[in-house]
């Protein structure tokens, strides 16, 4: 058991059997009496996002969690396959768990796999992946003012905001945590 004061952005713990991840965390302490921990969590297993609030002293059942190097090797309909870096075993992921992760998966790219009692629970990608332009608007000579931007798609299917500049086969480099377009590679 952990104390909900320990609670931060990035723990899973265990509540009313379902498996919860920390997305945001405050603390709030009044003038008298307890404080208050307020947090939003996704559920792992369902991709529901909740809110609960918890008073300090409260406990949850922390979990244990593997974490493991894997490279990505393909996809056949609605299952990712990866590669354990050491085992060199093959975990076979469902897309509903990849979710909108999987514009950014390239082939041999390495990602961390989060395991829980065996099965595979979370997917966290790199900061920055680099794709390449397949597809550009066309862009009009002179609209540089204003810094205007199109929209570009990748070699994966994601489409991107780029600035005018970008064209098909340039190689950019986009954030996996917002879908934003950082620079060229």
């Amino acid at each position: 058991m952990i104390d909900v004061n320990e609670l931060r952005k990035g723990v899973t713990f265990e509540l009313d059997g379902n498996l919860y991840k920390v997305l945001d965390y405050s603390h709030n302490k009044t003038g008298r009496g307890n404080a208050s921990i307020r947090i939003k969590a996704r559920n792992l297993r369902t991709g529901a996002n909740i809110e609960r609030t918890f008073n300090s002293g409260q406990s949850v059942q922390d979990v244990r969690l593997d974490f493991h190097n894997v490279q990505y090797l393909y996809t056949d309909g609605d299952l990712y396959y990866f590669m354990d870096n050491e085992t060199f075993e093959q975990p076979a992921v469902e897309s509903s768990l990849i979710g909108d992760d999987a514009g950014y998966l390239t082939e041999g790219m390495e990602v961390k796999l989060t395991f829980y009692q065996g099965k595979p629970l979370d997917i966290e990608l790199p900061l920055t992946v680099d794709l390449e332009v397949v597809e550009a608007e066309v862009s009009v000579r002179g609209d540089t003012a204003t810094g205007v931007t199109k929209k570009v798609k990748v070699s994966t299917g994601l489409e991107v905001q780029v600035p005018n500049f970008v064209d098909v086969g340039t190689v950019i480099r986009i954030d996996t945590r917002t879908g934003a377009y950082v620079t060229r590679a």
